[in-house]
């Protein structure tokens, strides 16, 4: 193995995931070569000031300003919106896609063409309901022509 090998293995020995074989090749390795010696040193340093260091949270007040501001609430908002509607149109081409291979698949079963079929007719009947039922219930609510 070459010093670029060992290198790889440093974090590895001080955070003790070696195997006993490797430590004890890399062990070897160290005691041979002052520039890796001198290396895992360091990051043995590195290592001691990493684990004294903790993770503050910010203070409810700070979250409270933070998502007060239009911008912050804006910007969350139409990111979500952004990737719902983009989700939707890749489900929507990808159902597409899939219905016109499995239509023109000659190796797909009548039967598997029909139930598709029947799944489609299905999903428009009920997108036609929901549409009649959202249009009749705005069509008479009396609250509509009401101004805030």
């Amino acid at each position: 193995m070459t010093c670029h090998d060992y290198k790889d293995l440093m974090m590895g020995y001080l955070d003790n995931e070696l195997t006993d074989e490797r430590k004890r090749q890399f062990e070897e390795h160290l005691a041979g070569c002052s520039e890796c010696a001198e290396q895992l040193e360091q990051f043995r340093k590195l290592k001691a000031i990493t684990d004294e260091v903790t993770l503050v949270e910010p203070e409810d007040r700070m979250w409270q300003d933070y998502w007060s501001g239009v911008y912050n609430r804006l910007e969350r908002g139409v990111g979500w919106i952004v990737f719902s509607v983009a989700a939707i149109l890749l489900a929507i081409y990808g159902g597409f896609k899939l219905i016109e291979d499995i239509v023109k698949d000659p190796a797909a079963g009548t039967l598997l063409k029909l139930g598709l079929l029947a799944l489609i007719l299905g999903l428009a009947i009920l997108f036609v309901s929901v549409l009649r039922e959202r249009v009749y219930f705005w069509s008479r609510d009396r609250y509509r022509n009401v101004r805030r």
